[in-house]
Parts: C-alpha cells; sequence; structure tokens
C-alpha cells in the first residue's frame, strides 16, 4: 500500500487551486469588494503557480494515478490544462476595468473563475464516469453563477437562467448515459471499461454513450444541443463570454476524447457516425446562421459553433493523428478568440458599451492598430492562410482523410468558405465605410497587451509552429499509449 501522499501528487495542482480558491475567498469577505483587483491578480499569480506544479508533478512524462484511479495525469491533461489555465487568466485579466466600469465589482467573480478552473482541469484528468461528472459539475455551477452575475440586468440574468436549465438537462443525460454504460458493463473505470467492451458493445451500452455524447456535446455546444449559446454568449457580461468561448471549450472537447478514445476506442466504428453527425450539423449551422447576425456577440457564438464542428472532425477520425489536430485547432482557437474579445470589450462608445457590428465600420481611420489586430484574426478565423486558423483546420482536415473520411472533410473545405463572408463583411465594414460614430479612444494597458500578444501568435504562428504542434503530438500520443 503506497503512501497517501504519494497518492495525491499527481493531483497536487488541483489541490493547491482549490486551497487557493478558498484563501480568496476569505480575502475577499475580510476586505469587501474594494477587492476586486487584488483577488483578481491574485487569482491570476494562482494560475501561474499551478501551471508551474503540473511541469513539476506531471511534466511530459508518463502517466500517473491518483485518487484510487480516479484521477489520472499524463501529457494529454497537461497540454490541456495549460491552455485552460490561460484562458481563464485572461478572462480575469479582461474583466477587471468591465466590472469596475459597470459598477459590479464583485470579489466572488475570480474566486468563482478558480473554482471552474478547478472543475476544467478535474475533467480533463477523468479516469472514471463519477470523477467526470464531479469535474463537470464544479465547473458547471460556477459558470451559472457568473453568466448572471448582473443581477440587475435582465440580460445577464436571463442568461444564466437559460443556461442553468438546460445545463441541468443536459447533465441528466449524461448521466442516464453513464448509468446504462454502468448497468450494462458492471464498472464506471476507463480502465476496466476499455477491456470489457473492447470490439463489440450491447445495445445498451451503445445507447449509453449516445445519452453520454448528448450530455457533452451541449458542454463544446455543438448541433443540435447548440441552442444555449447565441443567446447566453449575448446576455452574459462581454468578459463573460469570453471565458465561456475559451477555457470551458477547451475543457469539454478534452473531455470529448479522452471518454471516446480511452474507454471506447475499442468500438470508434459504433460512436464514428454519431460525431460525425454532430459536426457536420455544426459547421453548416455555424457556417449559415452566423451571417445574418448584427451583434458581434451573437457572431462569435454562431462562429464558436462552427469551430467545434472542425474541431469534432479530428475526434471523428478516431486516431492519434485526429486527437494531435483537435488539440492544435482548440490550442489556436483559444488565442484567437481570447484577442477578439478584448477587442469587443474595447467597443465602447461614450463610456457605453456598444455590441453591433455597424459600429465597427470606419474603424481603420479611428484606431487603425485595433483595425489590424481584428483583421488578423477575423482572417484566422475564416482558415486564409498563413495565419494560425489556416493551420489549425489543415490538421484536423488532414486527420479526416487519413481517416477516409472524405465526405467530411470536403463539408469542411466548403463550410469554411461560406464562413468566411461573414468574417469578411467585418474587415470592409472596418476598412471601406465611413464611421458614423467612433469607439471610444482610450484603451487599458492590460487590454492592449493581451490584444498585442494574441495578435502577434495569430500572425507568426507559422514561423516557429514546432512548440504546439509537438507538444500536441506527445499528449496525444499519451492518450492512446494509456
Amino acid at each position: 500500500m503506497e503512501p497517501t501522499t504519494l497518492v495525491l501528487l499527481p493531483a497536487i495542482p488541483e489541490i493547491f487551486l482549490a486551497c487557493a480558491a478558498m484563501a480568496l475567498l476569505m480575502i475577499g469577505v475580510f476586505i469587501g469588494d474594494k477587492s476586486l483587483r487584488l483577488v483578481s491578480w491574485l487569482a491570476v499569480g494562482s494560475f501561474v503557480v499551478t501551471a508551474v506544479l503540473l511541469y513539476a508533478f506531471t511534466g511530459w512524462g508518463g502517466r500517473e494515478l491518483a485518487f484510487d484511479g480516479l484521477f489520472v495525469a499524463d501529457p494529454f491533461a497537461l497540454f490541456a490544462k495549460l491552455f485552460i489555465l490561460l484562458g481563464s487568466a485572461v478572462a480575469i485579466i479582461l474583466s477587471m476595468d468591465y466590472l469596475e466600469r459597470e459598477n459590479t465589482a464583485r470579489f466572488e467573480y475570480p474566486v468563482l473563475i478558480v473554482l471552474a478552473t478547478v472543475g476544467m482541469m478535474m475533467m480533463v484528468s477523468a479516469n472514471s464516469l463519477i470523477s467526470l461528472y464531479v469535474g463537470l459539475e464544479l465547473q458547471s455551477l460556477a459558470l451559472y453563477v457568473v453568466a448572471a452575475i448582473r443581477r440587475d440586468t435582465i440580460r445577464s440574468t436571463e442568461a444564466g437562467l437559460k443556461y442553468f436549465v438546460l445545463g441541468a438537462l443536459s447533465s441528466g443525460m449524461l448521466l442516464y448515459g453513464s448509468s446504462m454504460i454502468y448497468g450494462f458493463t458492471g464498472s464506471i473505470d476507463f480502465a476496466v471499461l476499455a477491456e470489457r467492451v473492447q470490439g463489440e458493445a450491447s445495445v445498451g451500452v451503445i445507447v449509453g454513450i449516445v445519452f453520454l455524447a448528448a450530455g457533452l456535446a451541449f458542454k463544446v455546444s455543438a448541433v443540435p444541443f447548440h441552442m444555449w449559446t447565441p443567446d447566453v454568449y449575448e446576455g452574459a457580461p462581454t468578459p463573460v463570454t469570453a471565458l465561456f468561448a475559451t477555457a470551458p471549450k477547451f475543457a469539454a472537447i478534452a473531455l470529448f476524447c479522452r471518454v471516446m478514445m480511452e474507454p471506447f476506442g475499442g468500438i470508434a466504428d459504433q460512436w464514428q457516425q454519431i460525431v460525425v453527425l454532430i459536426s457536420i450539423g455544426s459547421m453548416i449551422l455555424g457556417a449559415l446562421a452566423a451571417i445574418n447576425q448584427t451583434n458581434i456577440k451573437r457572431l462569435m457564438a454562431y462562429s464558436s459553433i462552427g469551430h467545434m464542428g472542425y474541431a469534432l472532425i479530428g475526434l471523428a477520425a478516431g486516431s492519434e493523428i485526429g486527437v494531435r489536430g483537435v488539440l492544435i485547432y482548440m490550442a489556436i482557437y483559444i488565442v484567437m478568440n481570447v484577442g477578439t474579445f478584448a477587442i469587443i470589450l474595447c467597443m465602447r462608445q461614450q463610456g457605453r458599451m456598444v455590441e453591433n457590428i455597424s459600429d465597427l465600420a470606419g474603424l481603420s481611420k479611428t484606431h487603425p492598430m485595433m483595425a489590424v489586430a481584428l483583421t488578423i484574426f477575423m482572417f484566422s478565423m475564416a482558415g486564409i492562410p498563413p495565419l494560425a486558423g489556416f493551420f489549425s483546420k489543415l490538421y484536423v482536415f488532414l486527420a479526416a482523410i487519413e481517416a477516409q473520411l472524405y465526405t467530411l472533410a470536403v463539408i469542411g473545405v466548403v463550410s469554411s468558405v461560406v464562413g468566411a463572408f461573414y468574417y469578411l463583411r467585418i474587415v470592409k465594414l472596418m476598412y471601406f465605410d465611413e464611421p458614423v460614430e467612433t469607439l471610444d479612444r482610450p484603451i487599458g494597458r492590460e487590454m492592449g497587451a493581451v490584444i498585442a500578444v494574441s495578435g502577434l501568435f495569430t500572425l507568426l504562428f507559422f514561423v516557429w509552429p514546432a512548440p504546439i504542434l509537438n507538444a500536441a503530438a506527445q499528449a496525444a500520443a499519451s492518450l492512446f499509449a494509456g
């Protein structure tokens, strides 16, 4: 019997972050709402320490278990966790000025994001259906509250309520699927499930997998479980929308990959068509529904649905190269989204937030650098070479072709071309239309730094892509080695 301390070592980063959340809550309680900036920067600092602990206790080495096999630490989890921490940290940095300006400076906000991040990290390290659910609910419960953090506005309250009701429905489907799988296999442990469903599975297990996939599809806002996304993205405060579009998406996609590949990798032919249909539906809806949008947050919601469809192409391939493609896609997607939402947060006229796409008219004349940055992000999301978004799509399409999913790859390319219309429309507005009312000039230092760094990453990714590509390859290999 190993000593308890050793059993917990792989989970030290998560334990530290959970303790940090409780400490931040106490600081906030004793100092009050004036502590928003202090608690926010301490939360960002705790994410940095957690990233260091991840390297110290996980590294790019082997695979370690904790909590009696419920929790797994491997390179796949490490890769996902580093980007989850990045997305959460930037979401907190982007929110500070906004919350103070809108008179919603509550110290609970960064604390809730820290707790949600603990849940996300637990999700990607889940090694059984129980730990999967615990991580998912810890993330979801914190995000329901964050969505409705502006209690004085109907839109924010409505967004939180819609997210909660539909989230509860998806959790019920996921639990029902898990109970079906347990009932027909007698286990919830991923390793045992992999042995018991190798090569063949009963109808009950397949029905369970369908319900499990439905619950996870809701979390990544894939068709046909996307209905909450546009309303929640539009209604939630913009920094919250920025968070929803980044870290939780990566966590849910990583969890989707682990659940499908580890316990059910041996029966990929049974679930592959489900993922293919979800992927096709998401790409087509994301490409077509965004065309008529006038609100930029709703447009980003439909864009997000489309991007999840592209990411799921890699999962549909059911191969190591496919999972590598998913990880590369999500890493680039997080950076592009962070930069775009930083610019959306800078869309202010006479001190009030504006969200209409028409408000960007003539931006190249009034804010030339902001227009250049937004152009880089829009071209990248459209998949125009040599920007980072082109390579993210390239790797998932190559995985689909290798898996002989030619139709899926063709639909992906066509919907990408159609989707380019609404990204290019924004560029046309900024460069060829006359400004009606100019946006406010000052941009905070934090906001400017986020836009600059994410813009340079997106623009210059092709110069030195090796770190991301190699890390993603190693992470994907570890998922299949397990």
